[in-house]
């Protein structure tokens, strides 16, 4: 527990750490709801309930800073993860034709 000041300087000490998976906030105030909605980074953000119990497939699971990167288990984008994306481009417009040597088209 570290206690702070206010509001504001809560969020900011708790950005200020090296983990970013689970955040929650118990709060009445509709500004201090709307400020940890843009401000407080962290992958999953529980408001006015529990931290714990993620579904899959309906609250994926992950988080920011050293507690992960990229989508989140569960998540539709979660197996694209697995794969290293590359892009390939051609230029079709070819100015003349150079055939293989030993290549017969027929």
């Amino acid at each position: 527990v570290i206690k702070a000041p206010n509001f504001e300087e809560a969020i900011h000490i708790a950005n200020g750490t090296n983990f970013a998976l689970t955040g929650g906030l118990y709060s009445r105030t509709p500004s201090h709801i709307a400020t940890a909605k843009a401000d407080f980074e962290v992958g999953n953000l529980y408001i006015n309930r529990s931290i714990t119990g993620a579904i899959v497939s309906r609250q994926p699971f992950g988080g920011f800073k050293l507690s992960g990167v990229g989508s989140k288990a569960g998540g539709p984008d979660y197996l694209l993860q697995f794969l290293e994306p590359r892009t390939i481009t051609e230029n079709i417009q070819r100015q003349g034709f150079a055939p293989i040597e030993g290549f017969s088209n027929e």
